[in-house]
C-alpha cells in the first residue's frame, strides 16, 4: 500500500501498527497524531511522548478469544470505543495501534477501523490487505466477531479473517502500514 506524502511532508489516511515495543519510534518517525494500545491492565503504557492524552485510546484486555479465569476477554465495550475512537480520527496524521506483540489484538483492530472506515469495502479484500502488509498478522478472532455483529457484517468479516489464515509463527510482529482509505 502505498503512502502519499502531503505538502507539509505528513502521510495522511495511514494506520501503523506495530508491537510495544516499537510504539515510541514508530509515533516520532511517522508523526503519529493518534495511539489505540491494546493490552493487559498491568502492561498499560503511559500516553507517547507527542501525543494527547485525549488522543490515546486505552483498551485493558487480554489476548483471549474466549472467557479464561483470571483474564479480561475482549468485550463490546471494548469494540465500541475503538470503533467510536477511530470515526473520530480526523486523519490528518497517522493513526498507531498496538499490542504486547503486534500480532492480534492490534492486527484485529487494524482490521475493525479499516471495515469501520470502510463501510462499502469488501471484507475479504481489507483482510488480504492485512495478510500483504503483515506475514504474522493473525488477528484476535473474538474482538472480530464482536466488530462484526457491531458493524453489521453479517459473519463476513470474521470469514475474512478465517480465510487468510493464521499467518506465521513469530514472537513479536514487525511494525506494518495500511491505507485507511480503501477503493469500495
Amino acid at each position: 500500500m502505498g503512502e502519499q506524502l502531503q505538502p507539509d511532508g505528513v502521510i495522511k489516511q495511514t494506520i501503523y501498527v506495530s508491537p510495544l515495543s516499537r510504539v515510541a519510534g514508530t509515533v516520532a518517525d511517522a508523526g503519529v497524531s493518534h495511539v489505540v494500545t491494546l493490552i493487559n491492565n498491568d502492561m498499560l503504557i503511559d500516553t507517547p511522548a507527542g501525543i494527547e492524552p485525549a488522543r490515546h485510546l486505552k483498551l485493558a484486555m487480554n489476548d483471549v478469544s474466549e472467557p479464561e479465569h483470571g483474564y479480561v476477554v475482549p468485550c463490546q465495550n471494548h469494540v465500541e470505543e475503538l470503533i467510536a475512537f477511530a470515526q473520530s480520527w480526523e486523519r490528518e496524521a497517522p493513526l498507531l495501534i498496538h499490542c504486547w506483540a503486534g500480532i492480534s489484538r492490534s492486527t484485529a483492530a487494524a482490521f475493525i477501523v479499516l471495515c469501520s472506515l470502510n463501510p462499502e469495502a469488501c471484507e475479504f479484500e481489507i483482510a488480504k490487505a492485512l495478510r500483504q502488509a503483515s506475514s504474522t498478522a493473525y488477528p484476535n478472532r473474538r474482538l472480530v466477531a464482536l466488530a462484526d455483529a457491531l458493524l453489521e457484517r453479517q459473519g463476513r468479516m470474521i470469514e475474512a479473517v478465517e480465510a487468510i489464515g493464521d499467518g506465521e509463527i513469530a514472537a513479536e510482529g514487525r511494525v506494518f502500514r495500511l491505507d485507511a482509505q480503501l477503493a469500495a
